[in-house]
């Protein structure tokens, strides 16, 4: 079974990942216990969490997954705000960055729509 493999949310979310951990390998170490820990954990979270909701049974199950993974995607959002003030990353990786999060956020909110309507 791969269902969320079909999913292009999950795909992107993967990808997100991928970039998240290549740009807070760039953070002070004194971080790595500390934001880059949190901005990992909750990226991870984002594909973890759909993958998760699109094995369960029922579309209700599933959009639950789904909200999880949008919190997810605001505390990544909030952490990012935070090491881009404090000048872990640059305006333009950040922008980026916060370009795929929307993204996968409007995807993400498309298909608890989507799923909604079957309800």
């Amino acid at each position: 079974m791969k269902m969320h493999r079909d999913l292009k949310v999950w795909e992107k979310s993967i990808k997100y990942v991928e970039n998240i951990y290549k740009c807070t390998a760039d953070f002070p170490k004194e971080e790595m216990y500390g934001l880059v820990s949190q901005i990992r954990r909750a990226s991870v979270s984002v594909p973890s969490n759909i993958a998760e909701g699109a094995t369960r049974q029922s579309n209700k199950e599933f959009l639950q997954f789904l909200f999880i993974a949008l919190g997810s995607l605001s505390e990544v959002d909030t952490q990012l705000i935070i090491a881009e003030k404090l000048g872990y990353i640059d305006k333009s990786r950040f922008d980026g960055l916060i370009e795929q999060n929307n993204e996968i956020a409007r995807m993400i909110q498309g298909l608890i729509k989507s799923k909604k309507r079957r309800d």
